[in-house]
């Protein structure tokens, strides 16, 4: 939908609406081998030769271990009100196993405080993909055990942040954890066994629920505890019935895998169904649900693209535009015979389409699916391919109108009655964005990455304006 489809501008927010910029460990830390951190699955993966664009690794990324304070001093400075990153386990529990490197959390507790003393929030996220590689080599997500490893590492990082840290989030996106990771194999661990990954759903969600349980045990009764999900917009090529049924099951697997557990203490069992030629979900124990649906503070919710599928012939061997990297093997479990297409409209860079739609859609249904739970948008942005202007200043009008148009999107929903309180830009800056290496540029903040120095684009201001007024500034007020 065009932007000028909404609201005509300036769209005021709550007042208490809480405006962020989101990061993840791996893709700006660096400093992989100090204080005590041991290899993660995405150290293993990137330096396997042909998993990454180039080769690239984050053993450097944007240097974040060093720069923590100049970064906090530019998120205050550009008027964030929060800050959403995740906890590298490897470095807090080198094995998952046993006891903390005290070096590892303290630089966590560092950061805490100096987000603190700038009046802007932190936001923890516990696991943003980057399984210690001992837990994988003991057989990683399909494997029950790493649920309960997870659970010990929630309570040490609970137990040492707890007291200054009031928004925690589990995990995020299991989706990608589970199936990119052990079905199609374009993420770390970079497996390709269907029936595995979707063993890996499962100690996810459990992981969730005995996580959630574990920080509420050394927590203050005040903090709140979330997961993030990148639930899908699954739409259907058309109404015909096969293609409808093709939606509900790619739903399944994108949605109701996830949430039907955590929110309903439930499979759908049409998922059971569909996934019968893989397996019996043996690994689903008794008491296994009542765990994993604990009572959630908040939902947060990861949105770049609607997905548009069809029925097709499990033999055909067409492009799988479903825009999650290119591989033989599928992310979706026993729905080979369900194709994807490249909806219409204008693309990011990563190839997605722009639709704003979609994150009003997400958020309606979260309002329905589940009534009175907060949502928060703890993703959401674009990348494109920024350059340094001959002026010294980097100039990203697309990403200003990618912000506005979703940001309305998400104010459009509040007025619908969505209780959606606050919102984080994906991402604080440019970073190694995952398999695609420093190629993609997600960032509000340039990251010139041969001396690492920031440049704050025109999206970084324009959002900063918005974050301190409360209000969308017009599109051209760059």
């Amino acid at each position: 939908m065009p932007d000028s489809e909404y609201p005509a501008t300036p769209v005021t927010f709550p007042p208490a609406f809480l405006w962020g910029a989101a990061t993840s460990a791996y893709q700006i830390e660096g400093a992989v081998r100090e204080d005590g951190r041991t290899p993660s699955i995405w150290d293993t993966f990137s330096h396997t030769p042909g998993k990454t664009a180039g080769g690239e690794t984050g053993d450097i990324a944007v240097d974040h271990y060093h720069r923590y304070r100049d970064d906090v001093a530019l998120m205050a400075e550009l008027g964030l009100g929060a800050y959403r990153f995740s906890i590298s386990w490897s470095r807090v529990q080198p094995t998952g196993r046993g006891p903390a490197v005290q070096k590892g959390l303290d630089f966590y507790r560092r950061l805490v405080d100096e987000l603190l003393a700038k009046n802007i929030k932190p936001a923890v996220t516990l696991y943003h993909w980057d399984l210690p590689q001992e837990l994988e080599d003991a057989g990683g997500w399909p494997e029950r055990d790493t649920a309960y490893r997870f659970a010990e590492y929630a309570q040490i990082v609970g137990e040492a942040l707890g007291d200054r840290v009031e928004q925690w989030i589990t995990l995020n996106e299991p989706w990608c954890s589970a199936f990119l990771g052990y079905a199609s194999g374009v993420h770390a661990p970079g497996r390709t066994d269907p029936a595995a990954s979707l063993r890996a759903a499962h100690h996810l969600n459990l992981a969730h629920g005995l996580g959630a349980s574990a920080l509420r045990s050394v927590m203050p009764a005040r903090n709140t505890v979330a997961v993030s999900l990148n639930s899908s917009v699954v739409r259907p090529l058309s109404q015909d019935t096969a293609d409808l049924d093709a939606a509900r099951r790619i739903d399944d697997l994108a949605n109701g895998v996830f949430h039907g557990p955590m929110l309903h203490g439930a499979y759908p069992e049409s998922l059971y169904a569909a996934t019968a030629s893989l397996t019996d979900w043996d690994f689903v124990h008794d008491g296994d649900l009542e765990l994993i649906n604990q009572p959630l503070d908040a939902l947060g919710l990861n949105y770049y693209t609607p997905s548009l599928v069809s029925a097709a012939d499990a033999s055909a061997k067409a492009p799988r535009a479903d825009g999650h990297g290119a591989s033989d093997h599928s992310p979706w479990p026993a729905a080979d015979d369900v194709a994807f297409h490249q909806t219409p409209g204008e693309r990011t860079e990563m190839g997605w389409t722009i639709d704003p739609t979609g994150l009003h859609e997400l958020i309606m249904r979260y309002t329905r699916e589940a009534p009175g739970l907060p949502l928060y948008i703890t993703e959401n942005g674009a990348a494109y391919d920024d350059k340094i202007d001959s002026d010294g200043r980097v100039h990203d009008p697309e990403r200003v109108a990618y912000l506005h148009g979703h940001l309305s999107a998400v104010r459009r929903a509040i007025a619908d009655g969505a209780d959606v309180r606050g919102y984080y830009l994906w991402s604080l800056m440019d970073n190694f964005e995952w398999s695609y290496g420093y190629g993609k540029r997600f960032g509000a903040v340039y990251v010139d990455y041969a001396t690492l120095e920031r440049t704050p684009k025109t999206s970084a201001r324009w959002y900063g304006r918005a974050a301190r007024t409360g209000a969308l500034p017009e599109v051209e007020a760059v």
